[in-house]
């Protein structure tokens, strides 16, 4: 039986194997065909479902704060801009999460260590997040020098929004959408799951100003059609991470 969909962790986290302050997040959402992206998941996994459908995330955000354990934050290191690419899943003891299929970030060291620690689809780039009042504008590009480092593919973005009100109860497909508890990731064959936990997401709304985006079509799905079906801000959560296990019996 899968495991519900809730606004809080269903597991605790006890002994954090890192931890970490997202904040500045913006949610861009386009609903997708289940039967196009499970091809895509890690073996063991089925994409997530609300009322039928799964979904496809674009979400900038800045990386905060990242310590390894309970030790202090990284200086300089462990605070910059990210960008993922991700879908949704379900592995076969029910636990839902997240898999990412490209993620940018702004210091090349924590994408090396991601790529080597936990086979994440890190990519360098340049990127960079601006704000005036209530408007946050999001741009990222990955160098040619960098996509050979990595071995990643072209891609490009900016992201405009205009933050809206406080969101008093989400609703269903908002929580689905934000509230992921783990990730999967394939492990030299071995589907593994990492679970997360943090407090409950300060939801806001958000409006769309301008999307150019490259970054969806790079990762292997197919460019969005249309403006994204949701769109969600937050100003941020701190995170821990636990160790990974299993995601198959």
């Amino acid at each position: 039986m899968d495991e519900p969909v809730t606004a809080t962790s269903p597991r605790t986290v006890r002994r954090p194997i890192m931890s970490q302050w997202w904040t500045d997040v913006t949610f861009l959402h386009w609903p997708a065909d289940p039967a196009s992206v499970a091809p895509l998941l890690p073996h063991g996994t089925r994409p997530d479902l609300f009322e039928g459908r799964t979904y496809v995330g674009l979400v900038p955000f800045r990386m905060e704060r990242v310590a390894i354990g309970r030790r202090p934050a990284l200086p300089y290191l462990g605070t910059f801009p990210e960008t993922n690419v991700r879908l949704y899943s379900v592995d076969e003891r029910g636990r839902r999460g997240v898999v990412f299929l490209s993620l940018d970030a702004a210091r090349l060291l924590p994408v090396l260590a991601g790529r080597a620690g936990f086979r994440l689809p890190y990519r360098w780039s340049s990127m960079r997040i601006s704000r005036s009042g209530n408007r946050i504008t999001y741009t990222g590009r990955r160098p040619a020098f960098a996509r050979r480092r990595t071995g990643g593919r072209a891609g490009a973005y900016r992201v405009r929004i205009e933050v809206g009100e406080q969101i008093g109860e989400p609703t269903g497909l908002e929580t689905f959408l934000t509230a992921r508890w783990g990730l999967h990731v394939d492990w030299f064959g071995r589907t593994l799951h990492l679970p997360n936990a943090h407090p409950t997401w300060p939801l806001r709304t958000a409006t769309l100003l301008g999307l150019e985006e490259e970054v969806i079509a790079s990762a292997g799905l197919p460019a969005p059609a249309g403006p994204p079906c949701s769109v969600l801000y937050a100003p941020g959560v701190p995170a821990v991470f636990g160790a990974p296990t299993g995601a198959t019996h």
